[in-house]
């Protein structure tokens, strides 16, 4: 299939496309404080027989930073409208939709929302509905209301020093620090008022009442010792999705497409396999 970039979501979200025209579609949907970049290193193990679609969040990478505006990115739902709207610039059909993190939550709403049915499987990796308590219904998401305001008053009082310390805390791979540093770098990218607004996104964002609509096969990826996304919260995945596969990660942290490429890619493509 001959894509062709119009002048729209494709290009606000600096979408880059490449391996095979013919080949299965992947869509790729970056976290907090990262860009298309954190899949680079798992890319490999797709290329040659998939078509992958990257994409940057408005306001993340090389998105169209003057698309951004803090009043509609404020709300999941513009990331996942942009989202859609890309797919159906590019005319994507059976397309495999794969998250991290927020992007998790993007793929989940968009799941939900897709009228055309351009996405035939969710990939979620390191994922949760809610990072924010809910003890009035006994959920646990790991982060207390308070856990979450001391979050926003970091990044608010400096961002690049709240970047500084918490990289290496999210990754956590004290074998590996150069991972440190990338991570470092890929949050040191994104403007502190995108990070801003983009964090209280993600950690007050709540997809829970969408988990029984998502009608299509999801993976669940949960990595070890991840700070962010707790193990039981895979768990809670894995029991709320109709028809979902939970795979735990040796790798350890919340990156683990960074820290652990090829075990991550293994997973996936085991999941993509034709039954």
């Amino acid at each position: 299939m001959g894509w062709q970039m119009a002048a729209g979501a494709a290009t606000r979200n600096n979408v880059q496309v490449s391996g095979p025209e013919d080949g299965p579609v992947l869509v790729f949907a970056h976290g907090f404080g990262t860009d298309q970049t954190m899949w680079h290193k798992i890319l490999p193990w797709f290329t040659d027989r998939y078509r992958v679609v990257l994409l940057d969040h408005v306001g993340s990478g090389g998105s169209d930073q003057s698309a951004y505006d803090s009043d509609t990115y404020s709300k999941l739902d513009a990331y996942v409208d942009d989202l859609l709207e890309i797919c159906a610039e590019l005319g994507l059909k059976d397309a495999t939709l794969i998250g991290h993190s927020v992007g998790s939550m993007m793929a989940v709403s968009a799941a939900v929302r897709d009228e055309s049915r351009r996405f035939s499987r969710l990939v979620l990796v390191t994922a949760s509905p809610s990072y924010l308590d809910h003890p009035e219904d006994g959920y646990a998401g790991g982060f207390t209301r308070q856990d979450i305001d001391d979050v926003f008053e970091s990044l608010d009082a400096n961002y690049v020093v709240w970047a500084e310390s918490m990289a290496p805390v999210y990754m956590n791979t004290p074998h590996a620090p150069e991972l440190d540093h990338e991570i470092q770098g890929s949050f040191g990218r994104i403007s502190p008022r995108v990070a801003r607004d983009f964090a209280r996104v993600a950690f007050l964002s709540d997809v829970r009442h969408l988990l029984a609509d998502v009608t299509v096969p999801v993976l669940v990826l949960q990595s070890t010792d991840d700070v962010v996304t707790p193990d039981h919260v895979g768990t809670y995945l894995h029991a709320k999705l109709p028809d979902a596969t939970l795979v735990r990660l040796a790798a350890t942290g919340h990156f683990p497409q960074s820290s652990a490429p090829e075990e991550t890619a293994a997973a996936i493509l085991e999941f993509l396999k034709p039954s």
